[in-house]
């Protein structure tokens, strides 16, 4: 299984209450991606993170807002109970073992083991333990994209959630055609109006952004030894 390892940043949870995005400072896709693949959310919202969350993505949308007018921050998924990740995890066990030529209803222990890397490369594992939530569990990790004046999404060079080499946040870094040019001037973009507001992105995913988890912290920790996650599993609050 490919290591997870900000699952070992120990958390001092703060308390900051899980609370909506506003509606009217984003763009959201509609309808919400995992939901409409089958997830059941019960009775929360993809469309809720911290307060302390919410607080910093307002700032980077209006950092945006100075440096390309009209633009907004395009939401594919924030928060995420444990339980839509363990579906999403399972969704994709089943993608991999039909990819596998295995039949997908009866995977075996050893095949199972024999999927993980594949599995988890991309996706965080699902845990009941308060110790070790999935990053989107806790209400202060997102996917997201930005969208133009025109409410179009804009070129990023490879869709959100593809498990592939061209996820990585640098991949177009050397490119020299004009499609994939773009695409990393629009991933510069998109990084830089989050770490500006404080925010670190997933090192192998151009769309996966966090602030006050345990990847987080892990990033951090490297000018900021202090740093420490502040945000568990946000079910557990309140």
């Amino acid at each position: 299984m490919t290591e997870k390892t900000y699952r070992n940043q120990p958390i001092y949870e703060c308390g900051d209450p899980l609370v909506a995005i506003p509606r009217h400072s984003f763009a959201f896709f509609d309808p919400p991606p995992y939901r409409a693949m089958g997830a059941d959310y019960g009775s929360a919202s993809p469309w809720m993170l911290r307060q302390g969350v919410v607080n910093a993505l307002v700032k980077a949308q209006n950092s945006l807002q100075n440096l390309r007018d009209g633009w907004k921050i395009l939401l594919f998924d924030a928060y995420r109970p444990n339980s839509v990740q363990t579906y999403m995890v399972e969704r994709e066990f089943r993608i991999k073992a039909k990819a596998a030529r295995l039949d997908p209803d009866h995977l075996t222990p050893s095949q199972r083991e024999q999927l993980a890397p594949l599995v988890f490369k991309y996706w965080a594992i699902p845990s009941d333990n308060p110790a070790t939530p999935p990053p989107h569990s806790t209400g202060a990790a997102m996917d997201i994209t930005l969208a133009d004046e025109q409410g179009r999404e804009v070129s990023m060079g490879s869709p959100i959630d593809e498990g592939a080499p061209p996820a990585a946040p640098d991949y177009f870094t050397h490119a020299t055609e004009a499609t994939g040019r773009a695409a990393h001037a629009n991933r510069r973009l998109l990084r830089h109006i989050m770490n500006e507001s404080g925010f670190h992105q997933h090192p192998g995913e151009w769309w996966h952004f966090s602030l006050g988890d345990q990847l987080w912290a892990e990033a951090e920790q490297r000018h900021n030894p202090d740093a420490a996650a502040v945000y568990g599993r946000a079910d557990l609050v309140g």
